[in-house]
């Protein structure tokens, strides 16, 4: 379960949120040259007259809440450092040259996967295999990618959550619960890595991906794909679970197919 992965990961004793304080500690724990982000806690940024990613790129330091919401984006930043300064960065891109508000929809792609994003990593050796299965996966063709090849999941494609709002959702999972989803090329061998290994070369690639797709310029990049579908991530996946096309909805007739396939060796 990704919840399980990742406390066992930060090596978290305890199921409790997190402070500012107790997050840098677990930064430096995880890296021991972490150069920040610095997590604050939210009462001492003054934000009245910076917007919050402004902050965040000026300040080098992230406001945070003792809460489950900001505790898990704290631990994406640990995790994936290079990707969320990217975000961060590409927000703030936005921000200069078109204001804050209203959002425009390359920032409103960007926050959706930062709050509700999955990285499906993708071993360069099992590309041919990996790229059959991310275009069932991309035109819903979940019976055959999730069920009929669940074996492949955690031999072929590799699924980690990045955005912060579905760890907090995991902690009371519920039906509907969706993610958007992009896929990265990692090393051969990935399938040997530790956990944290992964997170480095994961983050290595999603931060290039991002940029080659131009932080999700385009709208029909991102896909969905129902969380507990995916095998060994819920513990009721049955034949009437997978059945249920109010979760698993099929393909709309016109849907445009997504720009980020097929994944390609550089």
């Amino acid at each position: 379960m990704p919840l399980d992965t990742l406390f066992s990961t930060f090596r978290m004793a305890g199921r409790n949120p997190l402070s500012a304080p107790q997050l840098n500690d677990y930064a430096r724990l995880m890296d021991e040259g972490w150069a920040g982000p610095d997590f604050i806690d939210d009462d001492q940024a003054d934000l009245a007259k910076r917007y919050y990613e402004v902050f965040i790129a000026e300040e080098n330091q992230v406001p945070t809440r003792t809460n489950w919401h900001d505790t898990f984006n704290a631990m994406m930043w640990i995790a994936f450092p290079r990707s969320k300064k990217l975000i961060n960065t590409l927000h703030c891109e936005e921000i200069a040259q078109f204001g804050i508000h209203p959002r425009t929809p390359k920032r409103n792609r960007i926050t959706h996967f930062d709050e509700c994003g999955l990285v499906i990593a993708l071993p360069q050796d099992k590309l041919e295999k990996g790229n059959q299965l991310l275009e069932r996966l991309a035109n819903h063709q979940w019976q055959e990618c999730l069920v009929d090849n669940q074996h492949e999941w955690g031999n072929t494609l590799f699924p980690v959550i990045i955005g912060h709002a579905l760890y907090e959702m995991l902690l009371d999972p519920f039906i509907g619960l969706t993610a958007k989803w992009l896929a990265v090329i990692v090393p051969a061998g990935f399938e040997k890595m530790d956990e944290k290994t992964r997170y480095k070369m994961i983050d290595v690639a999603l931060s290039e991906r991002l940029t080659k797709l131009d932080g999700l310029a385009a709208k029909n990049t991102l896909k969905p794909i129902p969380l507990l579908g995916i095998p060994g991530w819920y513990s009721e996946q049955t034949e009437a679970f997978y059945a249920d096309t109010g979760y698993f909805r099929p393909l709309a007739p016109n849907a445009p197919a997504t720009v980020q396939l097929p994944l390609r060796r550089t």
